[in-house]
């Protein structure tokens, strides 16, 4: 695609997001719970049947995966949906085979698992900022469509999910957590270098999807610049696209209070060591 084709095309999105309505705060809670209710019984359907899924999430930085992995994963057992959200590799890892890592990170029988960025790191910032050389990222995408296939023959449910997200309302977010104390540490150099080399990133995107958007393995786009949006979508369409379905619970019942003997004395306060009542005292101060 052309550089004016695509910054008109980019410009009709902005467009189009700009007048796009955002969804009120009730509809979406109430939209969201139930969503998380329908992951739920995704869950216990992987436990019971044994199947193993992998969702990969990929995107520019800021692009709201991280906010859809947490909603996703809220009200799920950690023994069944965990996060690998991978560090920067080691000199040992740097001298494996590259997908080595993440091999051991795939889910195994009854489990789910949430890639906060994959593999695909070879296709963009690996390739973009030069930690890899030419030949490695040439390799990696020719190399990718089999390796996913073989996962896909072994019977794991794969799905990779691309968070698009404009260059203004990048910017924003970015700006919005500088002087924000609980989320500064998510904005790094390297995430302040996509800003300048935002052309880069967009040619290795387009690279990447000519090579691994293929039928067996395609990449499905969420447009995020509104996150809600983006999240409501993104946990809809994941759940449509795996035939699961409701599975017999055991039932559990609560037994009856038993009467207590009077025999058992509980020990002394002063023997324990007790948390401060910190709330009695932000509740002192407002009196």
């Amino acid at each position: 695609m052309s550089k004016s084709k695509s910054a008109k095309s980019a410009k009709k999105r902005d467009a189009k997001n700009s007048k796009t309505a955002k969804i009120p705060t009730d509809v979406y809670e109430a939209e969201l719970f139930r969503l998380q209710t329908e992951f739920v019984k995704l869950q216990e359907w992987v436990r019971h049947t044994g199947a193993r899924v992998a969702v990969i999430f990929e995107g520019r930085d800021a692009a709201g995966k991280g906010g859809t992995i947490k909603r996703i994963t809220e009200y799920l057992s950690p023994r069944v949906a965990r996060i690998a959200a991978l560090p920067a590799p080691s000199d040992r890892e740097r001298g494996q085979w590259y997908y080595q890592r993440y091999v051991a990170e795939l889910p195994s029988k009854g489990e789910i698992v949430l890639f906060d960025r994959s593999w695909y790191n070879r296709a963009g910032v690996e390739q973009v900022m030069g930690f890899c050389t030419p030949q490695e990222h040439t390799l990696f995408l020719r190399q990718t469509p089999v390796f996913e296939q073989m996962l896909l023959e072994d019977g794991i449910l794969l799905r990779k999910y691309w968070f698009s997200v404009s260059d203004d309302e990048q910017l924003r977010r970015f700006k919005s957590r500088m002087n924000d104390p609980v989320r500064q540490w998510k904005l790094s150099p390297m995430d302040l270098e996509s800003v300048y080399r935002w052309e880069d990133y967009s040619r290795a995107k387009d690279q990447m999807m000519v090579h691994t958007d293929i039928p067996q393995s395609p990449w499905f786009v969420v447009e995020s610049d509104i996150k809600k949006h983006a999240r409501l979508n993104m946990m809809n369409h994941l759940l449509s696209t795996v035939d699961y379905h409701d599975v017999e619970l055991p039932v559990v019942e609560l037994p009856e209070r038993p009467i207590l003997s009077n025999t058992y004395e509980r020990p002394s306060r002063s023997l324990s060591t007790y948390v401060d009542d910190h709330v009695a005292t932000l509740m002192g101060d407002k009196e």
